[in-house]
C-alpha cells in the first residue's frame, strides 16, 4: 500500500565466532535495513571452537558477495590457497591420494574419462590426469584460466586460514553495515504467548527482543537444542569419532596448497599449512583410544615446536531433526556437526545462510519457508554424511580394532546402493543438489581401491592404439599445465597476499 511503513524483521544472533559473524555480515550486507535489523549477542567469557581452518571452493563466492578483497582477506587471516585434500594410509598403510577441486581428464561424447582409463587398464594413473593434483604435489598455485578450452581452467580452489581471525575480520564488516553487537551472557529465554521466543534475558538484567533468532551458540545449542528441545539425530554408529585434540605448531618446508588427512590407529590426523603456522589435530574415537594417548600421538607427529597447549574437543556426529523451529534457526554447530574430514563445517554454515536469505521471512514466518529450509539443510547433511562414511568403510585395513569396526559396519542404504552401482558399472550416482559431485566420489572410490568390474561400453569406440596415444598425450599436457604455474609462495607475494 502506498505510504505504508515497512518495519524490518528484528534478527537476533546468539553467539559470535565464525558462524555468528558470517551470518551477521551476510544479513547486514546483503539485506536492506528495511528488511532486517541485525543484533548479535556474545560473551567474551564463552570461548569459540576456532580450529576449523580448511574450506571448500564455495567460500570464494561468499566472500565475493560480501565485497571482500581476496588479498586483503588472506593477509588478515594468514591464509594459503587450497587445491584439494590429501588422504594418506586410508585404504592401506602407505597409500596416498588427493581429492582435487577439479576434474579428471575430460569426458568424450557423454562418456566419463575414467571409463576410458579403466578400459585401458590404466586406472592406477587416474590422479595424473588432474591439474590441481599435479600442481598440489609440486606446491604450485595460480587461479584457474578464464579460457574454458584450457586445461588450466579445469579446477577451482579454496583457502586454508586462521579461523580465530576470520570471525573478527567479518565482525568489522558486519558492524560497518549496521550490525549491533551486545556483550553479555544469556541467563534466560522469554517466550511469547504463542510459544515463539520473544527475548533473551542477559545476566545483567537487559532484555534483547527479536522476531527471528539465529542460534550460533555452538555445541551448547542454547536456543534450538535447549529452549526449543529439538531432538538430535545421532550418527555415531556410522561416524564413531567423537573427540579431537588440536594444536598449532611452527611450520616447516614449502607452503603446500592442500590439507592432509592422515589415517591413525583410532581415527585420523589433519595438517593444515598456514602462512604463520601449521594447524594440527587428531580426530579419534574415544572407544578405541584414550585422550592422553591421542594427545601424545599427535604431539609426536608435529613437524615443529607446538605454539600452544593442545585443546580437547568433544562432539557427536549428527544433526538436529529440524534446523528451523518456530522462529529459531540453528546455524553452525548448534544445528549439527560432521567431523572436518572433508572441510565441510564452514560450507554448512554458508549454505544455511544462503537458504535463509533466499527464504527470508515476512512477519510471521510461514511454515512453507521453514519446511523448504529444513528440507534443503537435511539434504546437505545426509549427502555429506554418506560421503564421509565412504572414507572409513572403503578400507582394507585390519591393523586395529577401529579399522576393523568401520570396515565391517553396516552403512546407510543410501550409501550401499551408491557403492554397489559403482562396483558393477563404474557409474557415480548423480543428483541435482548436494555438495560432492562425480569427481569427488571418483577420487575416494579409486583412491581407496574400489575399482569397478565393468565400464561404459561406449568407451570401446577408439581402437587400442588411438586410446593409448590420446591418454599419453593428455597426461603430458596435464603435467605441462601444472608445471607452468608458479610456486605458491611466489604467487602469494606477487598478489600482495602475504601477511
Amino acid at each position: 500500500m502506498e505510504g505504508s511503513i515497512v518495519v524490518p524483521i528484528r534478527v537476533v544472533i546468539l553467539g559470535g565466532g565464525t558462524a555468528g559473524w558470517m551470518t551477521a555480515a551476510a544479513l547486514s550486507i546483503l539485506l536492506s535495513r528495511q528488511m532486517a535489523q541485525v543484533t548479535l549477542v556474545e560473551s567474551e567469557e564463552v570461548g569459540i571452537i576456532g580450529v576449523g581452518e580448511a574450506t571448500l571452493p564455495h567460500i570464494r563466492a561468499f566472500n565475493e558477495r560480501l565485497g571482500i578483497d581476496e588479498a586483503d582477506f588472506m593477509r588478515a587471516t594468514g591464509a594459503t590457497f587450497k587445491l584439494g585434500i590429501e588422504f594418506r594410509d586410508w585404504a592401506r598403510i602407505g597409500d596416498s591420494y588427493i581429492h582435487p577441486f577439479g576434474v579428471f581428464g575430460h569426458d568424450v561424447e557423454g562418456v566419463g574419462f575414467h571409463h576410458y582409463l579403466n578400459r585401458a587398464g590404466r586406472i592406477a594413473t587416474l590422479f595424473d590426469y588432474s591439474v590441481p593434483i599435479v600442481a598440489a604435489r609440486e606446491a604450485r598455485f595460480a587461479p584457474p584460466a578464464a579460457d574454458p578450452r584450457s586445461l588450466a581452467s579445469t579446477y577451482g580452489y579454496a583457502y586454508q586460514f586462521d579461523a580465530t581471525r576470520y570471525g573478527p575480520y567479518l565482525r568489522n564488516r558486519a558492524e560497518a553495515a549496521g550490525t549491533r553487537r551486545i556483550e553479555g551472557r544469556v541467563e534466560a529465554v522469554e517466550r511469547s504467548e504463542h510459544g515463539d521466543i520473544a527475548a533473551l534475558r542477559l545476566s545483567d538484567g537487559r532484555r534483547v527482543e527479536g522476531d527471528l533468532f539465529v542460534d550460533c551458540s555452538g555445541f551448547r545449542s542454547l536456543l534450538l537444542g535447549q529452549a526449543c528441545d529439538e531432538p538430535f539425530e545421532d550418527w555415531s554408529r556410522w561416524l564413531p569419532c567423537d573427540r579431537a585434540v588440536a594444536v598449532p605448531c611452527e611450520g616447516k618446508g614449502p607452503l603446500l596448497p592442500y590439507t592432509s588427512a592422515v589415517a591413525m590407529s583410532a581415527g585420523w590426523r589433519w595438517r593444515i599449512p598456514l602462512q604463520h603456522r601449521t594447524g594440527n589435530g587428531y580426530v579419534y574415537s574415544s572407544a578405541h583410544i584414550g585422550d592422553d594417548a591421542a594427545r601424545e600421538q599427535l604431539l609426536s607427529e608435529l613437524e615443529g615446536p607446538p605454539l600452544a597447549e593442545p585443546r580437547l574437543l568433544r562432539f557427536k556426529a549428527g544433526r538436529r531433526r529440524r534446523n528451523w523451529v518456530r522462529n529459531v534457526i540453528g546455524i553452525g554447530l548448534s544445528g549439527g556437526f560432521l567431523e572436518p574430514l572433508e572441510s565441510t563445517s564452514i560450507y554448512l554454515i554458508q549454505i544455511a545462510i544462503t537458504r535463509l536469505i533466499e527464504l527470508f521471512p515476512q512477519r510471521p514466518a510461514a511454515a512453507i519457508d521453514r519446511d523448504a529450509f529444513n528440507r534443503a539443510i537435511d539434504l546437505e547433511y545426509d549427502r555429506i554424511r554418506d560421503f564421509l562414511i565412504l572414507h572409513y568403510h572403503a578400507t582394507q585395513r585390519d591393523d586395529s580394532p577401529f579399522w576393523n569396526h568401520v570396515r565391517t559396519m553396516e552403512v546407510p542404504e543410501s550409501l550401499s546402493e551408491k557403492m554397489a552401482l559403482f562396483r558393477k558399472r563404474g557409474r557415480v550416482a548423480r543428483y541435482r543438489e548436494g555438495l560432492f559431485l562425480e569427481p569427488s566420489w571418483l577420487a575416494v572410490y579409486f583412491g581407496q581401491r574400489i575399482v569397478p568390474t565393468g565400464y561404459d561400453q561406449r568407451a570401446d569406440g577408439p581402437d587400442d592404439g588411438a586410446l593409448t596415444r590420446a591418454l599419453d598425450q593428455l597426461r603430458q599436457e596435464v603435467a605441462a599445465a601444472a608445471a607452468a604455474l608458479p610456486d605458491q609462495s611466489v604467487y602469494l607475494e606477487r598478489v600482495g597476499a602475504l601477511a
